[in-house]
């Protein structure tokens, strides 16, 4: 941090999140932000039993598997924010932050990236979750849109200078 550079893990595994293993991590390492997306997510939940017990348990309600990720998402992303919310609140709010991405399956529909940006952040309630949104041409509305209804949103999949000048647009438009 004393080159104005923040280190970010770039996953996230429910044991960390109870062992204190991200807390260290942010405390005595000086990560500054986590991000996740459905791979991580699949890779954490795959690589061992951290999950099972919820897992079983949404199945035992009746959760559809596809909303079953979103639980399990939820509350990891929820205590990730919780255990960098100091670091967000010493930054002034420049860091700090748990980054989820929208369904990449959505990433080629405006709406449904604005409804699920829009999901994500009002059902975390975290002011230290961002919400990724793709760089694709349908995308660029969904930035410009969630930006202007204040949520955090960060652009990833940035892979054509024009995307990137057009992100930056749709962006300050939103502000």
């Amino acid at each position: 941090t004393q080159q104005k550079q923040s280190p970010w893990l770039d996953f996230i595994r429910r044991s960390a999140l109870k062992d204190g293993g991200l807390k260290r991590y942010v405390e005595e390492d000086g990560i500054r932000g986590v991000t996740a997306n459905p791979t991580i997510f699949a890779q954490a939940i795959g690589a061992g039993d951290d999950y099972d017990e919820q897992i079983a348990n949404l199945l035992g309600q009746g959760v559809a598997p596809r909303d079953m990720f979103e639980r399990i998402a939820f509350d990891d992303i929820c205590d990730a924010a919780d255990i960098l919310r100091p670091v967000y609140e010493a930054s002034g709010g420049s860091d700090g932050f748990v980054s989820i991405e929208v369904s990449p399956e959505k990433a080629f529909d405006t709406q449904a990236s604005i409804d699920e940006a829009t999901r994500w952040w009002n059902t975390l309630k975290r002011p230290n979750i961002m919400v990724k949104i793709p760089g694709t041409t349908e995308g660029i509305p969904a930035i410009e849109e969630c930006t202007a209804a204040g949520v955090n949103i960060n652009i990833t999949l940035l892979f054509a200078i024009g995307f990137y000048e057009q992100s930056i647009e749709a962006y300050l438009r939103g502000l």
